[in-house]
């Protein structure tokens, strides 16, 4: 009974369905881009998981917060952009903003595309803690 219990108190204290007990969750699979290039960026914690999507044209960033996944634009970027998508990029949606710097490096092994070595997500909300994610993946390009 105790067991049970204990159990039952587990499980409601359980984080939500985030990476590793973040606000921000997996992403389903996502298709290239109809034009333009897209940055596939995954976690880097204990869980390695597809944690945004960021697309060149039209700029937006697409993430899973809270549950829920949705799609901010971009308000902003600065520094050197390669295939479209720039060193620091903001985008914004009510009182929810996102920034994202990252490496982006063409490589000779790579088609279509290049590799994203290192990259953080910054996510402010209102009246919430920020949230920074460690990120890296890969740019893919439409044909």
């Amino acid at each position: 009974m105790k067991f049970a219990f204990l159990l039952l108190a587990a499980q409601a204290a359980a984080p939500s369905s985030g990476i590793d007990g973040l606000p921000i969750g997996p992403l389903p699979q996502q298709s290239l881009p109809a034009r333009g290039c897209a940055a596939y960026l995954f976690s880097t914690g204990t869980t390695r998981t597809l944690a945004a999507l960021a697309t060149a044209d039209p700029g937006t960033l697409r993430l899973s917060i809270d549950g829920k996944v949705i799609d901010l634009p971009r308000t902003g970027a600065t520094g050197s952009a390669q295939l479209g998508l720039n060193a620091e990029s903001v985008y914004r949606a009510g009182d929810m903003v996102a920034t994202v710097q990252m490496t982006v490096e063409l490589r000779q092994n790579l088609t279509a595309g290049a590799a994203v070595p290192v990259a953080t997500l910054r996510l402010d909300r209102e009246g919430r803690d920020t949230v920074v994610v460690p990120l890296a993946g890969l740019v893919g390009c439409a044909g």
